[in-house]
């Protein structure tokens, strides 16, 4: 088994790199400076467009503070617009099969989750009209991670000590250069190997026992594409990809993993060339890729541990699941051919770590922010060791950065443990939990965590379909993705308007193996630190009281 999980998992990773290396080359040309951006026939078009919209990129430069706003309206706007179709949808157009209007918690949670880019669902996929599926969260599948990769576009070139760029440039240039044209290849792959597209309604067929079955259906193979390419992860279906019409075979299953990863990998290298130092892209890349290593293989070693696979859902085998589980986490995508609840504790404990850590390799952008973070803080610790003070690509990180950096990285085990504990002590939580002991708190946890760290998955044997985890995960959903952009776009903005501090041979230079090591123990250290505890109550003890 180990040589067949090691076969497919490095031809898997080989071609993700690969496909990862030449995009990051591409973002990081098309995604530069406006001074530094290689114009082409297709860009010029793209520039007429924007003049139309109103935007002018080379004269409408936007601070942290404009950059912000910008962001934070258009998701206003398509917040509005979505909560309102998704409590009327029942009254609308393309419903055929009858779907009712979702309850306003519901539909709260629901708006909030996919303009998270998390698609935490506290609902089954069949309970909504195509509309609501297709035209709603559709949109949001690409508007989301748009807003994380712009903010990381923005955060990149500050640090290059360039202006910030323009959201609303940003915003249509992700769209139109990269989202689109990769859906539209991939989503056609999907068809060809079996995942449905219609907006038919359900077939009622006759089973072998005579019995009447609706079998739903839709236009999936549009949705599913671009739920994986952004890092979305929702469910067309109730039970998201282990659904035969989400994922209908290994063909299907490896191409979901290969768009999981395919932008996340692609950052570091983005980010070395707009920085002008492709060797710190690629060390980022590598202390990712060796933490993603690591992870994946405790997730298959915490699989094959049990060979009878007593009680668990495999449909693709202990190996897909295992390569699937531990890249649905890492890449921050959410999306299961699996659940989640029904695996090892260790499986979880894995799927956990990967969601707090958030750098292995996160989402689309927000992990690669995560990255900078924790190298921030890298740099920081290094200066108060070394008694100097502490620089990143030539600017100095002091008193301000310093409270920034602490808040940002505070939010996400603040919304965590807190939101875990209250759970764990009120009625309306602890009534969700559908298994007692550690394994209850497993449950609770993973559904913070997830909610907390645009993720999404669940240990879908919580029973958090009310209004209780609606309006308490919205919180944790909200917080952690916006606090987190706002502020690194302030770190971003406040680094560029220093100057930039002479470097010479007493530098601690941010490119070599040795800041690769410091970097790498500071996110174990801290995660460790920071979780630990609250895992060893949770998945480590299920494991040892099994």
């Amino acid at each position: 088994m180990w040589t067949q999980f090691l076969i497919q998992f490095w031809i898997l990773l080989v071609i993700a790199l690969g496909a990862a290396i030449l995009l990051g080359r591409y973002i990081g040309t098309y995604f530069a400076p406006v001074e530094d951006r290689k114009m082409d026939s297709f860009g010029k078009v793209e520039r007429r467009f924007l003049l139309v919209l109103g935007v002018d990129e080379r004269k409408q430069d936007q601070s942290w503070v404009g950059y912000s706003k910008s962001l934070l309206l258009v998701n206003l706007l398509f917040f509005v617009g979505g909560y309102l179709l998704l409590r009327f949808q029942g009254s609308l157009p393309l419903n055929p099969n009858g779907a009712v209007n979702l309850d306003w918690s519901t539909a709260l949670h629901t708006t909030i989750s996919f303009m998270t880019n998390t698609d935490q669902q506290h609902y089954s996929g069949e309970a909504l009209s195509y509309l609501s599926q297709t035209f709603v969260l559709g949109t949001m599948l690409f508007v989301a991670p748009t807003m994380a990769f712009t903010v990381c576009m923005a955060v990149i070139r500050g640090l290059a000590n360039k202006p910030l760029g323009n959201f609303y440039a940003d915003f249509v240039r992700f769209i139109v250069r990269i989202l689109l044209p990769i859906s539209f290849v991939f989503g056609l792959a999907m068809i060809l190997f079996g995942v449905p597209q219609t907006f038919g309604g359900a077939v009622s067929v006759t089973t072998l026992e005579g019995a009447k079955q609706l079998i739903y259906r839709g236009p999936v193979a549009a949705f599913e594409v671009i739920k994986q390419l952004g890092n979305n992860g929702g469910g067309f279906f109730g039970v998201n990809g282990a659904h035969p019409f989400e994922n209908p075979n290994q063909y299907v299953n490896f191409i979901q993993m290969f768009l999981m990863l395919l932008i996340p990998m692609s950052l570091p290298i983005a980010y070395g060339k707009i920085i002008g130092s492709a060797k710190q892209g690629r060390l980022f890349l590598g202390v990712m890729t060796i933490l993603f290593v690591m992870m994946t293989f405790g997730m298959a070693g915490s699989l094959f541990a049990n060979p009878t696979a007593h009680g668990q859902e495999l449909r693709f085998g202990q190996i897909g699941t295992a390569l699937y589980s531990s890249i649905t986490t890492a890449a921050e995508t959410g999306a299961v051919n699996a659940m989640h609840d029904s695996l090892h504790p260790l499986a979880g404990l894995i799927q956990l770590g990967n969601m707090m850590l958030n750098v292995v390799y996160g989402g689309t952008g927000a992990g690669f922010l995560n990255v900078l973070l924790y190298a921030f803080v890298a740099v920081f610790l290094t200066g108060l060791l070394i008694g100097r003070t502490p620089t990143f690509l030539g600017k100095k990180l002091e008193t301000f950065e310093v409270k920034l950096m602490a808040i940002t990285l505070l939010v996400p085990p603040f919304l965590i443990l807190v939101g875990t504990a209250v759970s764990m002590y009120v009625a309306p939580g602890v009534a969700g939990i559908s298994n007692p002991g550690y394994h209850g708190l497993s449950q609770v946890l993973y559904e913070f965590t997830s909610a907390t760290a645009n993720n999404g998955s669940g240990f879908e044997g919580l029973g958090d379909a009310n209004v209780y985890w609606n309006v308490s995960t919205s919180f944790a959903l909200f917080f952690g993705r916006y606090i987190p952009l706002i502020l690194m776009l302030a770190i971003a903005g406040s680094l560029k308007a220093k100057p930039a501090v002479p470097q010479d041979e007493f530098s601690f230079k941010t490119d070599t193996p040795l800041f690769g090591t410091v970097f790498l123990g500071t996110v174990v250290l801290v995660g460790a630190l920071t979780f630990l505890p609250v895992l060893v109550l949770g998945p480590v003890a299920d494991w040892l009281t099994m």
